[in-house]
């Protein structure tokens, strides 16, 4: 058989096009992977996540190494999706932390269902990690407070301030600050009458004092009281403040006396002011009006804010219930509420529960015990800042007591009731997003 030119010509363009075939086979079977790799990581929130308060942590990381997270509110719970980072996986491999990888279409896939307007979801972007501080004494005191808790657990960093750091004025330095278990009102949690012989009592009363006189108090409840006014102008210039268990009542109480004496002299020396009640401003507080003071310095309660001394609440029907918001039109309390559970354990505290009456009408009541007229987490503006009040004091606690051990979240790493704390810990990460009203 003999081949003419032309023959020639052909047969050999379809050897390299076979060439080529087989080359570009080739090429698709190592370049495919690369193509269909992970455009995104997303940190599922729902039921499917084996450590929800490490998913926080994992966020938060993300933030501080420069990336932005999108946090999709009523997403799966709440989800995070991190644009794809070798590191971020290896992270969340180390924390034991679920994570799926995805690929653009998938991606688009969600931001699209998403997006839709007729669903109740939305996306915010976080896009720098706060700087924290936590309000705690420097002492060992035989309680545990949840929040620093949970940050140690989620790795969350954060520094110690107490009252000379805020007499100093160094609040500024910070975007989120919370109130560790603390009194404001000067009457050092009202345990004169169960503790008062106990030596941690007493060492903190002295310590106290000492740091007053320091400051140039005559009183701790002075210096509580200007402690408190430092945190309200801290909130007023734009910070978030966020607070549980008597951290929250007392706050109020303490700016709502400034201009009268509600400690009886085993606290501070002298009698209470015998108009005290009605010498009361509640003009100067952040969440509550119209409350009764508690002036028994044998009671273990500050004013009718809380419930914690008439609920009478079994402890397997006590629970309280998260709020539906809007994700497109309320976006703040549906950031602070985002969680795979709408129904939470409930948990007592010095301050266990917020009564109703008392709280302010511009007041966001965010969760509530309804059947009990109680709120347990409020949320509300102050200036150019946020502050939210959670009651109770451990989530995984239902009744702590002076001394007890402290939780190891280890053993709860889904907890619903940590998730809140963790909420408020992102929320001023978020991009400043106009509210439409």
């Amino acid at each position: 058989m003999f081949l003419n030119h032309n023959s020639i010509c052909i047969y050999s363009l379809f050897l390299n096009m076979k060439y080529l075939l087989k080359l570009a086979l080739a090429l698709t079977f190592f370049i495919s992977p690369l193509l269909c790799k992970a455009a995104s990581i997303l940190i599922p929130m729902d039921e499917a996540q084996k450590d929800h308060l490490k998913s926080y942590g994992i966020a938060f990381w993300t933030l501080k190494n420069g990336e932005e997270v999108n946090w999709l509110l009523n997403y799966r719970g709440g989800s995070f999706m991190i644009k794809y980072d070798q590191r971020v996986e290896n992270e969340c491999k180390i924390r034991g932390v679920s994570y799926e990888v995805l690929a653009d279409a998938k991606v688009n896939a969600i931001i699209t269902e998403v997006s839709d307007p007729s669903v109740n979801m939305d996306i915010v972007k976080l896009q720098k990690a706060p700087k924290m501080a936590v309000y705690s004494p420097k002492n060992k005191l035989p309680w545990d407070d949840a929040v620093t808790l949970v940050l140690k657990y989620a790795e969350i960093p954060y520094d110690v301030v107490y009252d000379e750091e805020v007499i100093q004025g160094n609040l500024p330095k910070y975007d989120w600050l919370h109130l560790h278990h603390e009194d404001f009102t000067g009457q050092y949690s009202k345990f004169y009458s169960s503790f008062r012989y106990a030596a941690w009592y007493t060492d903190d009363v002295k310590g106290q004092e000492a740091t007053a006189h320091k400051l140039g108090f005559k009183k701790v409840s002075q210096m509580k009281l200007a402690v408190a006014q430092h945190i309200r102008k801290f909130c007023a210039g734009g910070g978030f403040l966020f607070a549980m268990c008597c951290g929250t009542d007392t706050f109020d109480i303490a700016l709502a006396s400034a201009n009268t004496d509600i400690c009886e002299s085993m606290f501070d020396g002298d009698g209470i002011d015998p108009n005290a009640q009605s010498k009361l401003d509640f003009n100067q507080t952040f969440a509550f009006q119209n409350f009764s003071l508690d002036l028994n310095p044998l009671s273990h309660q500050f004013s009718n804010i809380d419930v914690t001394q008439n609920r009478q609440v079994e402890r397997t029907r006590d629970f309280f219930t998260l709020f539906d918001f809007s994700a497109k039109w309320d976006v703040v309390p549906s950031m602070l509420t985002q969680n795979h559970d709408k129904v939470v354990k409930g948990f007592m505290g010095l301050t266990t529960a917020f009564n109703k009456n008392m709280i302010k009408p511009g007041v966001t009541i965010m969760g509530e015990m309804k059947t009990n007229n109680e709120a347990r987490y409020i949320h509300g503006e102050y200036g150019k800042g946020q502050w939210t009040f959670y009651g109770g004091h451990d989530p995984e606690d239902y009744q702590h007591i002076v001394g007890d051990p402290p939780t190891d979240l280890s053993l709860h790493p889904n907890s619903a009731g940590y998730r809140l704390i963790l909420n408020n810990v992102l929320f001023p990460a978020a991009r400043k997003k106009k509210q439409k009203t």
